[in-house]
């Protein structure tokens, strides 16, 4: 393992392939192609993905630091990434529609936000688009973006994967906001589809469970095309050192 890493000092628990990858140095690390995520994704072994040991050492003193300054992760995504207010608390008795009923600032295990529409990605008002800060460690043809959703998307209840509505209405969204927009580069992608794929943790592995969250993987997608969906330049220019 990595020095200075331990579990008793780690700021999340380090999983069996956390201490696998800080054993490593990035000349060893194997990196995630595109053949190898879809295999990834295919099989639901959403576990196996991972970051690049360099990487997975910062991720690590960046969550202890930003922790540290903002109490939760949750709370710095939403000031500094989303822009979204935190209620201070919510009711069941809440006037505001669709209100989760539940504290607001409970750390990083409950949802907390209003949303305009039970219905995940009926509204653009109740998610977000963003480059992901943190990406696994991908080939460098592939970029890695995060939909981040105040509506909550149903899962089952043994290990937290997304029930069968809950994934056809990501396809559908997936398909319309992404597949459909490179579609409309019929010169650069002649199958859309092949460029596109998306996977949501199960809960167990979430790093972040307050917040609803979607990742999407592309391959070969032009600069331009990821600053439209999401507003923001290259990542190294956002992570904010605590």
């Amino acid at each position: 393992m990595a020095p200075g890493v331990a579990q008793e000092t780690a700021p999340f628990h380090l999983t069996d392939v956390d201490r696998q990858v800080l054993s490593q140095t990035d000349e060893e690390f194997l990196y995630h192609d595109w053949e190898n995520i879809k295999e990834i994704i295919a099989r639901n072994d959403l576990a196996a993905f991972k970051r690049k040991p360099s990487d997975l050492i910062r991720y690590i003193d960046w969550t202890r630091g930003i922790k540290a300054q903002y109490g939760t992760i949750t709370n710095y995504i939403c000031q500094r990434r989303l822009k979204w207010t935190i209620p201070p608390e919510t009711v069941p008795n809440s006037t505001v529609t669709g209100a989760a009923p539940t504290p607001a600032v409970a750390g990083d295990s409950c949802p907390v936000f209003p949303f305009k529409n039970p219905i995940p990605f009926a509204d653009p008002a109740d998610y977000k688009i963003l480059r992901n800060d943190w990406p696994y460690g991908v080939t460098p043809d592939i970029s890695h973006l995060v939909v981040w959703l105040r509506t909550p998307v149903p899962v089952k209840e043994n290990g937290g994967d997304v029930t069968d509505d809950s994934r056809a209405c990501i396809e559908a969204f997936v398909q319309r906001t992404f597949v459909d927009r490179l579609a409309r580069e019929k010169e650069c992608f002649a199958n859309p589809a092949e460029h596109v794929v998306w996977f949501k943790n199960w809960t167990a592995l979430q790093s972040v469970r307050a917040l609803e969250h979607v990742h999407i993987l592309l391959r070969d997608v032009p600069e331009h095309i990821l600053v439209e969906w999401t507003g923001e330049k290259p990542q190294e220019t956002r992570i904010e050192e605590p």
